[in-house]
């Protein structure tokens, strides 16, 4: 009879679920994939919180990481899928679960043969001193290799909106203006025919561009732009001023944007207007440059691929 273990803390790393697994399964049952994420859930007793946590893929990440123990199991022959979406603990499963009662990690698995011949360590360098390079799982063991992919994107993506600030910061205003219109256009703002133009200059009123959202002019989205450096703050008497010079333009929309961040009045002051002024920082604008392309480019694009079951079938 295994012990169940008390409430973790935080969710184990997947190949922290590598022993539950094998301990729900113990009995020799063959179980459907969902159930056996839903039995380690509940035998690890995951609360309701961690249970809900998502990837950026929406998948749940506990079934995620669950998922990728269960595959490394089966690689190992520790598991037997006798059939489709279905799986039961082998002697090797049960000889795992007898030697390691109370931890079993990817280094554990990384003695059995089968294991290895499915997942290769890379060489990694060491010193000139006449010692062998050293093997190394190229997988970190903290994460997934879905979550590997994904932390890797958001490091790379937040690497760039850094970059993206930096540049935008040094340029000069007209050109971060041109950029905020650029990225308004690429959302869909000004129609298809892309009517938006910069005011700038002395005699701009307040205000640095203007969006026609119809051929007419009707509908406009007055726009201003503000370089700052990232450790000034934005405060209600500068988007009060821009208030004024909407309604100086007899408008009603507007689109105030800065390199840098809002103080907490200012944003308390947009919300209470009549007027409909959005605020959107440094760190938002960037983010909006990467999502509709604007001032980047895409270098490499990766496919993650499956085994398609329905094709053995």
């Amino acid at each position: 009879m295994v012990d169940a273990p008390q409430p973790v803390s935080e969710m184990p790393t997947w190949d922290g679920f590598l022993l539950p697994v094998l301990q729900v399964l113990s009995d020799g049952e063959t179980v459907q994939a969902r159930e056996v994420q839903d039995r380690v859930a509940d035998h690890v007793k995951l609360t309701d919180a961690q249970r809900d946590e998502v990837l950026d893929s929406g998948q749940q990440r506990f079934r995620n990481r669950v998922g990728w123990a269960v595959s490394s199991l089966a690689r190992a022959g520790a598991l037997d899928r006798p059939r489709r979406g279905s799986y039961t603990v082998t002697d090797v499963g049960r000889r795992l679960l007898a030697e390691h009662p109370h931890r079993l990690d990817e280094v554990d698995l990384r003695q059995i043969p089968a294991y290895r011949d499915h997942v290769p360590a890379r060489r990694v360098q060491v010193p000139s001193n006449n010692t062998p390079p050293v093997q190394e799982n190229q997988y970190n063991s903290e994460l997934d290799p879905i979550e590997q992919i994904e932390a890797g994107t958001a490091r790379l993506r937040a690497e760039v909106s850094t970059q993206l600030l930096e540049r935008l910061r040094s340029a000069s205003p007209d050109f971060l203006e041109q950029s905020v219109l650029d990225v308004l256009v690429a959302m869909g703002y000004g129609g298809v025919e892309q009517r938006a133009r910069r005011i700038g200059g002395s005699g701009d009123g307040g205000v640095d561009g203007v969006i026609d959202q119809d051929p007419l002019g009707l509908a406009r989205i007055y726009v201003q732009a503000k370089r700052y450096a990232p450790d000034t703050v934005v405060g209600r008497p500068q988007v009060q001023g821009f208030v004024g010079a909407l309604h100086g333009q007899q408008a009603t929309q507007g689109v105030f944007i800065t390199t840098s961040t809002f103080s907490r009045e200012a944003v308390e002051y947009a919300r209470s207007v009549n007027a409909s002024v959005i605020l959107i920082n440094g760190e938002r604008f960037a983010n909006l440059m990467i999502d509709r392309g604007v001032g980047v480019q895409a270098v490499q694009t990766y496919t993650i691929v499956k085994l398609d079951e329905d094709y053995f079938e």
